[in-house]
């Protein structure tokens, strides 16, 4: 005897203005309780790089649209369990580790791995989060 589960609904996650729409990709996907993100940039609601060559402002950007997206998808900074941090230069990890504690203060700790890689999909990029979050 063999149970077929139902397939499970995936929505997509987006914004107003979507900023990821013209490029073919969903913001979020959100599947049961969990929610996907793509890699939230420094950009700002038309696309726009926010802090050109100043790695804090950036990922402060980053982390504000990763928070945009877990919060319309029904998830929050507060809920996020996983996030993979893809960084151009690693010596920016200690001004990560503050902003991290800044926006994840709660314990239990969300999993991380914080990746140093040769370039992001627009040069000027220094930082791109992507997370797991969860919908309560």
């Amino acid at each position: 005897m063999s149970v077929v589960q139902p397939a499970v609904e995936r929505v997509p996650v987006s914004a107003e203005p979507d900023w990821y729409e013209s490029a073919g990709i969903s913001l979020g996907i959100r599947v049961g309780n969990l929610v996907f993100t793509s890699g939230q940039a420094p950009i700002d609601a038309r696309g726009a790089t926010v802090g050109k060559g100043d790695f804090e402002a950036q990922a402060r950007q980053a982390l504000a649209n990763l928070s945009t997206v877990l919060t319309n998808a029904g998830s929050s900074l507060a809920d996020t369990v996983k996030a993979t941090v893809f960084v151009t230069d690693i010596t920016q990890q200690d001004v990560f580790a503050r902003l991290r504690a800044e926006h994840f203060p709660d314990k239990p700790h969300l999993a991380e791995s914080f990746v140093e890689v040769s370039s992001l999909a627009d040069p000027e990029w220094m930082i791109e989060i992507e997370a797991i979050g969860l919908v309560r």
